[in-house]
This record gives C-alpha cells, structure tokens and sequence, in this order.
C-alpha cells in the first residue's frame, strides 16, 4: 500500500480500474503524481512484452523503484482491510461497506460465478501486466448473497473509528480503509458463499491463467489467490448503473419513437419494462429513439439479442458509462449510433447467472467502484 508521507495524498496517487479510464483521463493521472498508479495499470511504452522498453518492463521497474524508495510498503500483519465508499445518490446518502481478502481462486462456476462475456484481448494484456509485475494491482469486486450478520457488524465496528486510509475521488466519492488483524473466522463467515463478481471478469480470468502457469512451474503459492472486495448485497445497496453502447460499424435499425432530444430519452428508460433509448445518424440529422423491446430484464440482454444481433458485428461496439458521453460520439464523433440503457439491479443478475446464462460484454457498471491502488497483493514466491 501506498505510504502517503513519501508518495502523497492517495487521492492523486489512486484511480478507478483500468478499463473505465478514457485516454484523456489516463493523461491526468500520469500528470498528477510521478506515483500515480496509473503509471504501473496503464503504463507507458511499448506494447511488446519482449521489447526491453515495454509498457509491462516499465510497471515492473516503477513497482519495484517505489517500494526501495518507500512510497509503497508492505504491511506485514494484516489478513483483511475493511473498505468504506460514502457517496451520494439521487441527493441522499449512502454507504458500501465490504472487505479487501485473499480470495482463494476457484474455476468459474460453483463457488465464483460470471455474469458477462469476456475477450481474451483484455486478459492478454492484463496477463502480460502480472507477470510482469507479480502483484495484483486492483481488486476483482465481489458480491456473496447474504446476509452476513458478523460482517456487517465488524465493518459496522471498524467504520466507526478513525480511517488511517483515506481518498476522495472525482465523482465525490469518499473511500476509507482499516486493516483487520488477521481472524480465522473472518474467512470462515465467507467460505462458503457463491461469490457473483461484479466487476473484474477480465482480472479474474487473467489471475486463474496466472495461477496454471505458476502451478506448472512452481507448484502452489501465493498465485493461488486473488485480491478481492467481497461485498454483503443483502445488506448493502449496490448501484448498478449501465454501459451505454456507442456503435461505430454495422447497420443501426431505426426503432421505437422519435423523442426530441437526449433528456427526453433517459428520462423515458426503464429495466422494469425493457424500454431503451437510441441516438442514431439519419442523414445530416441525429434523431432520438425509445423503444421497448421484446424480453425481460435486464434490458441489455435484450438489446442484444432482438437489436444488436446482426447489426453490430464484432468490435463494433465501444462501451461507455457516461450518456453524455455516449450522446456526444454521435452528435460530434460520427459515430454511427447510440444505444442507451437504464440501470439493473443485483438480484436480475443473480437471477440471469442462476439460469445457467451470461450477459454480453461490459453489460453493468456497478459504482461506485473501490479505488485502484488503495490496496495492492503481490503474488511473488
């Protein structure tokens, strides 16, 4: 972890997870502190992992030049840290409350369960990134159904102290941090329950491929684990907001009715009623859709299966989170169209995994998201 008398306030030395950082983002973190973690998630460099001046050879130098120089540390008796993120939403506040563990890695399926897709491009590069530098740099967020009484009176317990880790991020979100002295029965209380990931498929995949390799060679060890938020759902309220979709490629039908503008069509989405919105080129003009479709929720299987499907092909799709964002690839980018969606909740999921099915790629953004850096586990011998 970081030692913010060396490297600074962790708010400018952490960052959200890799895969939600826009190049323009990544350039603002790489500014802020020579210690961002941005510098080691998203390196500089050369993108050939046997290239002497790789992006990787560049993460593993930085990881291995700021623990000598003290900016990052070790703690040698911690098991667990308590994590906190206070936020706003909708003008109330709330809180999530989880536990940063050692999460024993298990094949997808029983006790470790996927919702969405991956691509083995994401997991190759994050491959490379963990061979490189033998750590894991950010949590794979998880979610055990519950309720865990004993968990939610432990971090009920630690969060009324003092937070030693503490950091505000961009969107306002304040996260705090304990370490938790190691207790058997702090593991115990979790062991057995089916942990649906809700963020980190790509880093989950990548750390099991990890642990194959180190197997083969080495036979176990500290590969065997992954660094893991584990999170109560039953008694914490998780926010599942949308990946809108941006397509760039392909044949975006018009569907639904015209609205008139942006507002108009998130104002009008709804998973309940499987009612999605669209921004789409019609000549020189961008015209607003809302559509309900066929299906039951979450609306982003359906937008794939009754839209999507044979109209966007592969890699055509970009991934955003940002309606505005979205909107703007559209009305400034030319982009093709916009596909937008309305937030799901923990239990459709759940109920959609339960059925022996998956989501397509990048289908939920759970948020807020714990802050890469806050924590990190190296996996070296």
């Amino acid at each position: 972890m970081y030692d913010d008398a060396v490297a600074g306030p962790l708010d400018r030395v952490t960052a959200p997870p890799y895969d939600v950082i826009s190049d323009a983002r990544r350039r603002g973190y790489l500014a802020a502190s020579p210690f961002s973690v941005v510098h080691l998630d998203l390196a500089e460099g050369n993108d050939d992992p046997e290239a002497p001046d790789s992006r990787y050879a560049r993460a593993a130098h930085l990881l291995e030049d700021w623990e000598e120089r003290g900016a990052l540390r070790r703690s040698g008796s911690a098991s667990f840290y308590a994590y906190e993120m206070a936020f706003a939403l909708q003008g109330r506040p709330h809180t999530i409350r989880g536990l940063f563990a050692a999460l024993e890695l298990e094949p997808w399926g029983e006790l470790v369960i996927p919702h969405e897709r991956t691509m083995p491009g994401p997991v190759g590069d994050r491959l490379r990134l963990l061979r490189a530098t033998r750590t894991h740099l950010s949590a794979v967020y998880g979610t055990v159904a519950g309720p865990c009484r004993p968990l939610a009176d432990l971090l009920d317990t630690v969060a009324a102290s003092r937070a030693p880790f503490e950091a505000l991020d961009e969107q306002g979100v304040r996260h705090r941090m304990w370490p938790v002295p190691g207790d058997a029965e702090v593991g115990a209380w979790l062991a057995a329950a089916p942990l649906l990931v809700a963020d980190g498929h790509h880093r989950y995949t990548t750390a099991l491929a990890y642990r194959d390799e180190q197997n083969a060679l080495n036979g176990p060890g500290p590969w065997d684990r992954v660094l893991a938020l584990v999170v109560d759902a039953a008694s914490e309220h998780l926010p599942v907001l949308p990946f809108h979709r941006v397509q760039i490629a392909g044949h975006p039908p018009a569907i639904g009715d015209r609205v008139s503008r942006l507002d108009d069509v998130l104002a009008a989405l709804s998973d309940d009623d499987v009612t999605i919105g669209s921004a789409r080129r019609e000549g020189a003009e961008v015209v607003y859709r809302v559509a309900s479709l066929d299906g039951a929720p979450p609306a982003v299987r359906a937008l794939h299966e009754t839209v999507l499907e044979g109209t966007a092909p592969e890699g055509s799709l970009r991934f955003v989170p940002d309606a505005g964002a979205a909107d703007a690839a559209v009305v400034d980018e030319g982009a093709l169209a916009a596909w937008f969606l309305p937030a799901t909740t923990p239990e459709r999921i759940r109920a959609v995994v339960e059925r022996g099915d998956r989501l397509p790629q990048k289908s939920t953004y759970f948020w807020p998201k714990p802050r890469t850096g806050m924590v990190m586990m190296p996996v070296d011998a």
